[in-house]
């Protein structure tokens, strides 16, 4: 990596640099410099990979070393750059090819048996077609024919990208293409020009509001923390994402640590904090990595340290990695877990803005909330809030998974409706089956059915249509989906990650998960009592769910029942179904499940009858087979051995 030696900067003229004051042939040197790793042009074959860890998932890794050894085999000159997740995981391994006086252009699915043909084709200035994904748009350079370009794409098309405007471009390794891009300009900006009321003020006139959940306005929280008088504050970055579905903190840390670092000095400085944690799961290793490199290089160049730029401003920041307990995601419990305590909250007030970590003042913010905070200082409060809704302002990031042809990291505008996100932005569902909900916020979200496709994304609105934004994972299910197996999915999650401190949520989501259980099970196996049992647990299910979310300690006991609330809001009819006819209209909950054979489609082969544990089919050699269905457990090995499509479920 480059060097401040290289640019010809110093500590002392750094500043000078970010804030635009330092002038003549010195600035002029040093932004020609800068200007080559922005790679607008580039000087020879620079070949670009997504190594972030959707990319090595889906083998990027043995890519990269397949071009490597093509490189040094035809003893070619030309760069390779570690890029993170531009966001379309769907497409991984993604590479993106630039040849000099040409634009960049990116291909999909290039996995290592692809490269010879990707490296043959660039190299010789053709394109090969089948694999081109996008090109990017440039003033100056010469584009490729029958391309689109990335803002036709159909996944980028109608995206605001400003949280992930760096993710999958620059490389997460090197501090200079962070700089060479405006980074740190906002800081410098901020410890230079503003005051620290300012700061504030000018976040909480953007209308930002938290991004992990609770939907707070951020520089209101700022005020709270920066009105304290103490010896020591505090600022924490939650990265700590523990909802299923959800990947965004993760790939901005990989693939652009810098603007989430930036961000966090300069919420640092406007509460009056020297110190600052990340608190990062330690399931995210290459975020750790990038992380740590990022530290050390802000570190290096005076951005971080004592008396940074000559401002009188200090600040060092920390990793704390966390073992992955999502009730670490509620603040309370992660400051307990930052102190060396076991993670669990603690009531409130008094709020961590009064006594937070180490019982000093404390800011949280997440990852998403942080790296908004560089381009809002930036170019002012009126640039954010100009796209967005009434009530919420500027962009949110989706994590799109599940049954949707496109997933990966969405990034739009606070308004845009459901429909345009799953069907133009996520391509549709596949294999040509119907959309019948998706999941947003989490386990502590809800779920969303068709009528509601039309909501326009805001924190009110999906509020009130029983869902919450969360963190932004969401979940796309399509018709073959059993939404009470969904419900009874999420509480067992949250049933096993409780901390257990208080009743309401330690018992009741057992109790709830016990009554969910009963619901999707048949009548073997019940003796005496049981099925009255199981009525009586029905009828006491929703007012269940309506105290514990009344009476739990913190906010991840107050939501955990609105996966079973939502559903049973817009999925009754599937509830009665398993509860009156034992029937499980989806074809998903085994115990409820009746299988058959037919007899004209049976050859009698055996198969099923060999591997069938419970010894219930019946039927000799060359012979149409019969299941005996008091013996059947229901356990679908015979639908899934049978060749001829003979055994059928309902």
């Amino acid at each position: 990596m480059q060097t401040a030696t290289d640019f010809a900067l110093t500590k002392e003229n750094l500043g000078a640099y970010l804030t635009g004051s330092l002038s003549g042939d010195s600035a002029k040197g040093i932004e020609a410099m800068l200007s080559k790793l922005k790679r607008e042009d580039v000087s020879k074959p620079t070949i670009y990979v997504g190594t972030g860890t959707c990319g090595l998932g889906a083998g990027a890794g043995r890519t990269l070393e397949a071009i490597k050894a093509y490189l040094a085999e035809k003893n070619i000159d030309a760069d390779i750059v570690q890029v993170g997740c531009i966001g379309l995981c769907a497409e991984e391994p993604m590479v993106d090819f630039q040849l000099p006086g040409r634009t960049r252009i990116s291909f999909r699915k290039i996995t290592e048996d692809k490269v010879p043909q990707l490296m043959d084709a660039m190299l010789a200035g053709n394109v090969p077609e089948d694999l081109a994904c996008f090109q990017f748009r440039s003033k100056t350079l010469k584009g490729w024919n029958n391309v689109k370009y990335m803002d036709e794409h159909p996944f980028f098309a109608s995206q605001t990208r400003w949280v992930l405007a760096g993710c999958g471009i620059v490389d997460p390794t090197n501090i200079w293409e962070y700089i060479a891009s405006d980074g740190y300009k906002a800081f410098a900006k901020a410890i230079y020009d503003k005051t620290r009321q300012e700061v504030c003020d000018m976040v909480e006139k953007s209308g930002l509001r938290g991004r992990g959940g609770g939907g707070f306005n951020t520089g209101t929280k700022w005020k709270l923390a920066l009105q304290q008088e103490a010896d020591q504050k505090y600022m924490i970055c939650n990265a700590d994402e523990g909802d299923p579905g959800a990947f965004m903190d993760r790939a901005v840390i990989e693939g652009d640590p810098h603007r989430m670092i930036e961000g966090l000095a300069i919420a640092a400085y406007a509460i009056g904090a020297s110190k600052a944690y990340v608190y990062l799961r330690a399931e995210y290793p290459l975020a750790i990595k990038h992380l740590q490199q990022a530290l050390k290089q802000a570190k290096e160049i005076g951005l971080l340290g004592e008396n940074i730029l000559d401002s009188g401003f200090d600040l060092e920041i920390k990793i704390k990695m966390g073992a992955g307990a999502f009730v670490c995601g509620e603040e309370t419990a992660l400051i307990h877990s930052i102190e060396g305590k076991r993670g669990m909250p603690r009531p409130r007030p008094p709020y961590p803005s009064v006594k937070g970590l180490f019982g000093k003042p404390t800011a949280i913010n997440n990852v998403e909330t942080l790296a908004n905070i560089p381009a809002l200082v930036r170019n002012g409060e009126g640039w954010f809030s100009s796209i967005g809704t009434a009530t919420s302002k500027g962009t949110k990031v989706f994590a799109l998974s599940g049954n949707v042809n496109n997933t990966g990291l969405v990034e739009v505008a606070m308004g845009t409706n459901l429909r345009k996100i799953i069907f133009e932005i996520g391509g549709g569902i596949p294999k040509g089956r119907q959309f019948k909900s998706v999941q947003i916020g989490g386990p502590s979200g809800g779920c969303m059915p068709t009528p509601l496709l039309d909501t326009e994304i805001d924190y009110e609105s999906l509020k009130s249509a029983g869902a919450m934004m969360g963190s932004g994972g969401m979940v796309v299910m399509d018709d073959a989906t059993c939404m009470v197996d969904v419900a009874k999915y999420f509480m067992d999650f949250i049933q096993r990650e409780s901390c257990g401190k208080c009743i309401p949520c330690r018992e009741g989501t057992r109790r709830m998960l016990e009554i969910l259980t009963m619901i999707t099970k048949g009548r073997k196996g019940e003796h005496g009592a049981d099925a009255l049992e199981r009525f009586q647990g029905i009828t006491q299910l929703e007012r269940l769910a309506e105290v514990i979310k009344d009476t739990s300690l913190c906010g991840l006991g107050n939501t955990s029942p609105n996966p079973i609330l939502s559903t049973l809001r817009w999925f009754k009819p599937e509830y009665e179904a398993h509860i009156y006819e034992r029937r499980c209209p989806a074809g998903v909950c085994p115990e409820l499940l009746v299988y058959s054979i037919d007899a004209d489609k049976c050859t009698g082969c055996t198969l099923c009858a060999k591997n069938c544990p419970a010894a219930s089919i019946m039927g000799a050699p060359k012979s149409p087979h019969y299941i005996i269905t008091d013996k059947c457990i229901s356990c679908g090995t015979c639908f899934t051995v049978c060749r001829f499509g003979a055994v059928s479920k309902s």
